[in-house]
């Protein structure tokens, strides 16, 4: 298989501009198939701005951004139009008067106590489950966020800000969830923080970035353990 068979998104001289200051600016960036990433950098470094635009929610304003080797279709407006298969933590806001057990019950009749014994084990997870969906705090909503997107098998996961929210046990059930998924169903993740404390235990390829610039790019497990990636 060629080099451009494995690629999922393509990104040349890439550059986001708002009020005419630069937010990102990235010559080369390859991400392939199956293949679990960390994009990490303090506030403010671009992480937020390239996670959207790889899920279609902003447009660049410069450059070439490539999904699956064609760049992202759009509307008579210039809308892009995101594909269903692209799912970005954080975007599916579901506001109902209904409690998360009562929605994961009525949506996943099948398998609900598989998903609420799977993903609200926890002492603090179990806690959002009587909770209503419209007053679920922000931690609370991107947990339950993140369970749709498990149960949803989309082809790419995207999520800021991974584990910022969560406390140990719910980052902990996230990463092995995310794990089964990429092994199982071969879904490409991309992840951000600020730190590289909770991605580089599970991430294959760690993107540094800094000022909107990719500063380096670093395997996230021991060489004999090193997933398939490029960044050039």
């Amino acid at each position: 298989m060629n080099q451009r068979a494995t690629l999922i998104y393509e990104l040349k001289n890439l550059k986001k501009v708002y009020h005419q200051q630069p937010v990102i600016s990235i010559g080369r960036l390859q991400i392939h198939r199956g293949t679990i990433y960390g994009i990490l950098g303090p506030v403010g470094s671009g992480k937020t701005t390239l996670l959207r635009h790889l899920a279609g929610l902003e447009a660049q304003t410069e450059g070439i951004l490539k999904y699956d080797n064609n760049e992202f279709e759009r509307t008579w407006l210039g809308k892009i139009k995101v594909p269903q298969e692209i799912y970005y933590v954080g975007e599916h806001p579901v506001s109902a008067k209904q409690t998360v057990e009562q929605l994961i019950k009525s949506v996943y009749s099948d398998k609900s106590n598989r998903i609420v014994k799977r993903y609200f084990r926890g002492s603090v997870s179990k806690q959002i489950l009587p909770l209503v969906l419209n007053s679920l705090s922000p931690g609370q909503r991107a947990w339950f966020d993140l369970v749709l997107a498990l149960e949803s098998d989309p082809r790419v996961l995207i999520q800021d800000n991974f584990s910022t929210l969560f406390d140990n046990e719910m980052e902990s059930i996230a990463r092995k969830e995310l794990k089964r998924m990429n092994k199982d169903l071969g879904t490409t993740l991309i992840l951000s923080s600020i730190n590289d404390h909770a991605l580089k235990k599970f991430c294959s390829v760690l993107i540094y970035l800094e000022n909107g610039h990719i500063t380096k790019v670093r395997s996230g497990k021991p060489k004999q353990q090193r997933g398939d990636y490029s960044k050039k």
